[in-house]
């Protein structure tokens, strides 16, 4: 009896991909698709027929490991609600997906999480690095017992990662340099948001810096840039409080640059302020953010497709466990620019 892997050797395909056409869940090119049914119906197998094979095939586990989220905190609930739809879609195919979060300022928390997944014996994880320095060490210990890791949105160097899925960050942070340069026109003061402590491990907010920072220098464009560390943002008095004393002592600040997915709280606290004319660049179409870019508090944000993300990356692992189809080493997401005017035509909407 021909099973669903016999099939996809057959169409030169993957077993998951089978499985999507199979189950009208798109994602597959036309000319594949037709491949794929012509074979099924060459063999004369009923869809529930071929759907039972593909179940009896080797049971995987993932365990993935991404931050949590709050109303405050929302950019992390896209790549989870992509990875809870592939969850739902793997499972008919054997591969079960273990959700574990943790808080993305407590790195004891990452470290707890981390250590319980450890415990749990995956066949492979999936997660967000966000403090680089403990996880280069963590994942000695998934390299010794062999299990595959995938990083998600930070790609932290110096790792055995088989593959990383995400935006390149330090391109992205230089791309918003060009933006800001764009709408400025003229050297001017710019204030650098730093909104993390040990800035240097956090990859992700750290390499969007130094690509801002390199666009200006690569084009010899003289411009003044505040460092500005501001590490709580829950507080809206205290961060207004603190952006006027940034204000007071370097009155010709034309541009702020967000590198983080909180753009919307120094809306809010320059609005308080009532300073007018600024040029405010962040990252990710987060509702909150998305209703400052509409309202032109915003200039530009750069987005990045997070729930494809989650998405594509259990998918791409489930066939690499199941089919053993080679994981790419690098799947850059697009380096997205929503405006005002593109933001509710662009995929970040649906």
């Amino acid at each position: 009896m021909i099973t669903i892997n016999d099939i996809a050797k057959e169409a030169k395909v993957s077993a998951g991909t089978v499985d999507r056409v199979i189950h009208n869940r798109g994602g597959v090119s036309k000319k594949t698709a037709a491949k794929i049914k012509a074979i099924v119906a060459k063999h004369d197998f009923q869809i529930n027929a071929i759907a039972s094979s593909l179940a009896l095939n080797k049971r995987v586990e993932i365990a993935t490991l991404i931050p949590d989220y709050d109303t405050k905190n929302t950019f992390w609930k896209s790549p989870m609600m992509g990875i809870l739809k592939a969850k739902e879609e793997v499972k008919k195919i054997g591969a079960t997906i273990t959700c574990y979060t943790f808080n993305q300022f407590d790195e004891a928390s990452y470290v707890s999480q981390f250590k319980k997944i450890i415990a749990s014996k995956p066949d492979a994880m999936l997660l967000a690095p966000l403090f680089g320095s403990v996880t280069k060490n963590l994942v000695k210990e998934l390299d010794e017992k062999e299990i595959p890791y995938v990083f998600i949105n930070i790609n932290l160097e110096g790792c055995n990662n088989s593959s990383f899925i995400g935006q390149d960050s330090y391109m992205s942070g230089f791309l918003a340099g060009k933006l800001m340069q764009l709408s400025l026109k003229e050297s001017n003061t710019i204030a650098v948001m730093q909104t993390r402590i040990n800035l240097d491990n956090n990859h992700a907010i750290y390499n969007r810096i130094k690509g801002f920072e390199a666009y200006f220098t690569s084009h010899n464009i003289q411009v003044n840039l505040i460092n500005v560390n501001i590490i709580d943002l829950d507080n809206v008095i205290e961060l207004k409080d603190k952006l006027a004393t940034m204000f007071a002592h370097n009155p010709d600040i034309q541009g702020v640059f967000v590198p983080n997915s909180r753009i919307f709280t120094f809306v809010a606290a320059i609005d308080l302020l009532k300073i007018k004319r600024m040029v405010l660049i962040g990252f990710d179409g987060t509702d909150k953010n998305v209703v400052c870019l509409e309202d032109e508090n915003v200039a530009f944000l750069i987005s990045q497709q997070p729930f494809k993300e989650g998405y594509e990356a259990i998918k791409m692992m489930v066939d690499f466990l199941i089919d053993k189809k080679e994981l790419d080493a690098r799947v850059y997401s697009p380096i997205e620019i929503l405006t005002k005017e593109n933001v509710r035509f662009s995929k970040h909407s649906k």
